[in-house]
């Protein structure tokens, strides 16, 4: 067996492993840390074959895969040995009373698309938050649509953007710079998380544990500490989801229960055109 097959078979069996002992929370972690293996790999595949073109490139992929892998780590508060060795997300959260974290109580105030237009037009400042939602139903043009049409009705509308959301950082921002949204207007969590309460609506397009205000007000919640969105500031937020269903750290989300809060359910695309058609209406 040649020296590049085993080094290639020893990267996908660890992969396999650390793919399998992962839960979904801190799956972009892992993705860029498996990049930064692949690059160890070729590096060590480059001194085996007296490659130094190998070598070089293999190291600048591997190193640059481990920066990246240490700063998402540090935005979501988590302890990047503990990532790697597995144990986020990996099961189901422990029920109130039995040591985990205290489950959210209260009911959901549903609310329909033209009411959500109507929230919209009645705004002056907006921030809009998307997740792997807007990813999965392909809703960022609708978005930049609906942005635009309030952009000229006088709104103020902006995006804010976690390190960590979607699959990888830099999900978000590709999708709306695909869909032309204009660049000054997409800000990092850091940037605008201040400005919440100054925010009449705040929309959260299939984002769920980045928004989670048990992050902050939960100290045995499983994202305890970790930096979130802090939509629920805002004079209203309006939550975008199929269900109810938790998100990857497979925790509850008590933004959902919040007096101030709305849930749109359905498709986002088919939400989001709802509202499109309401808003030009």
């Amino acid at each position: 067996m040649t020296p590049l097959l085993v080094m290639t078979v020893i990267s996908l069996l660890f992969g396999i492993h650390m793919v399998m002992a992962i839960g979904g929370a801190d799956m972009p972690v892992v993705v860029s840390m498996l990049n930064s293996y692949s690059g160890w790999a070729a590096a060590a595949t480059g001194f085996m074959l007296s490659n130094d073109l190998l070598i070089v490139v293999g190291a600048l992929v591997g190193s640059s895969g481990a920066i990246l892998s240490y700063i998402m780590c540090r935005a979501m508060n988590r302890n990047f040995i503990s990532v790697i060795a597995g144990g986020f997300g990996g099961g189901a959260p422990a029920p109130a009373g039995a040591g985990g974290a205290a489950q959210p109580a209260g009911e959901v105030s549903p609310i329909l698309a033209a009411e959500t237009a109507e929230l919209l037009r009645e705004s002056k400042n907006v921030i809009i938050v998307p997740g792997y939602g807007m990813a999965v139903a392909q809703a960022q043009h609708t978005v930049y649509e609906i942005t635009k049409l309030l952009r000229e009705k006088g709104v103020n509308v902006r995006f804010g953007i976690h390190p960590v959301a979607g699959r990888m950082p830099g999900h978000m921002n590709v999708l709306l710079a695909e869909a032309k949204v204009p660049y000054d207007i997409v800000m990092e969590m850091d940037e605008i998380n201040d400005d919440f309460p100054k925010t009449d609506v705040t929309m959260v397009i299939g984002a769920n544990d980045i928004v989670n205000p048990a992050a902050q007000d939960d100290p045995t919640s499983p994202i305890a500490g970790m930096p979130v969105l802090e939509v629920w500031k805002a004079k209203t937020s309006i939550v975008m989801k199929r269900s109810m269903a938790s998100g990857y750290a497979g925790v509850d989300n008590p933004l959902f229960y919040k007096d101030n809060n709305r849930m749109l359910f359905g498709d986002a695309k088919k939400m989001l055109d709802e509202v499109l058609a309401a808003l030009r209406a």
